[in-house]
């Protein structure tokens, strides 16, 4: 029996829909459900149906404000100092050529390692008293001792000091994506604005930066909801601390289910990540790419 290709496709996709369908849709579902019912924390123990009442309780809470905030604020500092350093790497590795082909290997090292052991070896580096950091700092001359200051330890600084072994891990991936799209530019292009006298500056934000608006828009919501969902790397430096200044929304979520055992407070918490999460991809989407734009 003959088979369209049509027909072939589907069935060659058909284990990866029935896969996804099975393991990743269904516990979503579950999932978003559960944020509607009162669930008890015990195994098989009843459930009541809430309606809002826990999505009204999420907003009204002082902890899930303070973590959503955190939780933007967090990304924009990842995510902006990600896609500043990826750009200006990627343009030397262009301009590099194949010449860069080497350095390029060894930049994109950090993908290779665990959050876990990311945020591991950056806490020894910042810790206070013998972080290697600090007494880097001390040896230079720009600190009078080593505790004085507390990378992890004061409030007003922690959060930015977790979001260090983040960029450090992930700016390879920004440069890769933006190295990629740079190779897609025709040399045509280039050189006539070089003809008509642009100078970098120009080239860079009127042909270079619009050229690769859907690759910057494809790379900024990548990274943008993967720094938002940030939890094992903080969970090993501050586990949240101190004082919940590095607490973020997925922190939040982990400890409203695990340790407080409200289920169906956590799922409407992670039910308003999600829908947050889709709103910021869709107005990026249309803000930066414009798909339909004319050319």
């Amino acid at each position: 029996m003959r088979v369209s290709d049509r027909r072939f496709a589907l069935l060659l996709m058909a284990p990866a829909a029935l896969f996804l369908a099975a393991f990743v849709l269904w516990p979503l579902i579950r999932f978003v459900w559960n944020a509607f019912y009162d669930i008890s924390p015990i195994a098989g123990g009843p459930r009541a149906y809430v309606g809002l009442q826990n999505f009204i309780d999420a907003f009204a809470s002082a902890s899930f404000q303070g973590a959503s905030l955190r939780t933007v604020v967090y990304t924009l500092v990842v995510v902006a100092l990600e896609f500043a350093a990826g750009l200006v790497v990627a343009l030397i590795f262009a301009a590099l050529g194949r010449r860069s082909t080497v350095f390029r290997t060894i930049f994109m090292y950090p993908l290779m390692i665990a959050p876990v052991v990311a945020g591991l070896l950056w806490r020894f580096l910042l810790i206070d008293n013998f972080g290697i950091v600090n007494e880097l700092l001390v040896r230079a001359g720009v600190l009078d001792n080593p505790s004085q200051v507390g990378w992890l330890s004061d409030p007003a600084i922690a959060l930015f000091a977790v979001a260090l072994p983040d960029i450090w891990l992930t700016t390879s991936f920004i440069t890769l994506v933006l190295f990629a799209g740079l190779q897609t530019i025709p040399g045509e292009i280039l050189e006539a604005a070089r003809i008509d006298g642009a100078r970098f500056p120009t080239m860079l934000f009127r042909v270079i930066i619009p050229l690769l608006r859907p690759v910057i828009a494809v790379a900024l919501i990548v990274r943008g909801i993967d720094a938002a969902r940030a939890f094992d790397i903080i969970l090993i430096q501050t586990n949240g601390g101190p004082q919940e200044s590095t607490t973020t929304l997925s922190l939040l979520i982990y400890r409203t289910m695990t340790r407080y055992g409200d289920i169906g407070l956590a799922s409407a918490m992670g039910t308003i990540y999600l829908i947050g999460m889709l709103l910021v991809a869709a107005v990026a989407v249309t803000a930066i790419w414009r798909p339909g734009e004319a050319r």
